[in-house]
């Protein structure tokens, strides 16, 4: 076990942070480091075709199967298994290749394939021919000699893939978030506490910096979400205390210390009473 999770940099050479890239031959390749707990600062697009095979995204294991896609977004801690029992492809990119405006910005934080306010789960595609010829055609226009508006074509097939893809997952009986002001406080909250929820965690600071009340940030994380402001600071605290305890061999001491805990004692108290057990024992059931 190491003292951190391995986080991974989209890959450096590339004109654009963008590619598409063969599951069979990222197995080939990087076997060793798909398999292991690790975070991304871009996005990940996993599309089989056919196979199966478990992804665990925080903990949770993800069952995919022929014709599913799964939307892994960045900072996610995730793990491939190591069947490779799938074909397809992985789509790659960062937020600098696809958001060129705020209104890009906005879809990806707020569209149900990525939104970490939701499940994590697998969409099954019924018509190959959507999704798979705007895939195709992505391919097709990566592979070429990079012309005149490259990087446009590119983003434009993206977000008319990730479109399609919304479509499909609402038809399939996933909720869309209500779009408005109580969606934007929620968003904007969700940005922040990423932000600052190892020095911060008081709801009153995070309405401050959102310029609202608490009662009001409140009302729109419990539209949103159906969870206080409160509870969402606790579930961010204690996913990345279980991160750090099952993925790194860091002493409960220097973790208390990384998420913020003056004193050890007190952040064993506080993951009992979220969890109701002691951080040790929630790392020793892990092994």
């Amino acid at each position: 076990m190491k003292q951190k999770i391995n986080v991974y940099k989209f890959r450096p050479g590339l004109k654009l942070e963008f590619e598409i890239v063969s599951i069979k031959s990222l197995y080939k390749k990087h076997k060793q480091l798909m398999t292991v707990p690790h975070r991304a600062d871009f996005y990940h697009i996993l599309i089989v075709r056919e196979g199966k095979g478990i992804h665990l995204v925080d903990f949770k294991p993800v069952k995919l199967s022929s014709n599913s896609v799964l939307f892994i977004k960045k900072g996610k801690v995730h793990f491939f298994d190591e069947t490779e029992d799938m074909q397809g492809e992985l789509i790659l990119f960062t937020e600098n290749f696809f958001c060129r405006n705020h209104d890009d910005l906005k879809f990806i934080q707020s569209t149900i394939l990525f939104n970490d306010l939701l499940e994590t789960t697998p969409l099954k595609f019924k018509d190959k021919k959507g999704l798979m010829v705007v895939l195709d055609t992505m391919k097709s226009e990566l592979a070429n000699q990079p012309k005149e508006f490259h990087h446009e074509i590119l983003q434009n097939l993206l977000h008319n893939f990730m479109i399609e893809a919304h479509r499909e997952k609402r038809s399939q009986g996933f909720k869309e978030l209500p779009k408005g002001a109580n969606l934007d406080y929620t968003l904007l909250f969700n940005q922040l506490l990423e932000t600052h929820f190892l020095k911060v965690k008081s709801v009153k600071e995070y309405a401050t910096l959102i310029h609202v009340s608490e009662k009001r940030l409140s009302q729109a994380t419990t539209d949103i979400v159906g969870k206080s402001p409160k509870e969402i600071i606790n579930e961010r605290v204690i996913l990345e205390a279980k991160r750090l305890l099952v993925y790194t061999n860091q002493a409960i001491k220097e973790i208390a210390f990384h998420l913020g805990f003056g004193e050890t004692t007190n952040f064993i108290k506080y993951f009992k009473l979220q969890t109701q057990e002691t951080p040790m024992e929630f790392r020793e059931s892990h092994l």
